[in-house]
């Protein structure tokens, strides 16, 4: 009984990672995914290289375990995670091998699709028109594009 007060005391129904707020009910795998940038299998790769449970509660975490994690999830290629499992790989501008998190993430990637629609690759123009860029059909699908569906009449009797 004097346990689950102790446990109760040091629980934390909020904890700071990347400078994201995370859920402490969570088990913590499930919980690094609200950093945007971190996924499922990046998270587990984090939670198994710093030591750390996977299955425990965020908010159980003691103050050195969340320093650990931050320390891992904001520089993984110096902590150990390959280089296939970042999520910037041979960066334009500089080579480098990066993970991008959070804001700089969708800033990123809206400067990759202004670089390609400068450009006119295949890929920009078609995020200038609005269509799929991967091989789909757009016969039947993708109808946000083509506007409103304007259906065909039956050819009535006509009468004598």
């Amino acid at each position: 009984m004097a346990d689950k007060q102790e446990i109760n005391k040091s629980f934390k129904y909020i904890v700071r990672v990347a400078n994201v707020d995370l859920p402490g009910e969570k088990a913590i795998r499930f919980a690094l995914t609200n950093i945007k940038g971190v996924g499922i299998n990046f998270a587990d790769v984090v939670c198994i290289l710093a030591g750390i449970d996977k299955t425990i509660k965020a908010g159980n975490l003691s103050d050195e375990q969340v320093i650990k994690l931050n320390e891992f999830v904001n520089n993984p290629q110096k902590n150990g995670v390959p280089t296939w499992f970042l999520n910037r790989r041979k960066n334009f501008e500089t080579g480098e091998n990066n993970h991008i998190l959070t804001g700089k993430l969708q800033f990123v990637i809206e400067n990759d699709i202004k670089r390609l629609k400068k450009i006119k690759t295949f890929r920009g123009v078609r995020h200038q028109k609005k269509l799929p860029l991967r091989g789909q059909r757009t016969r039947s699908n993708f109808r946000k594009s083509k506007g409103k569906v304007i259906g065909v009449k039956k050819k009535g009797k006509t009468e004598r």
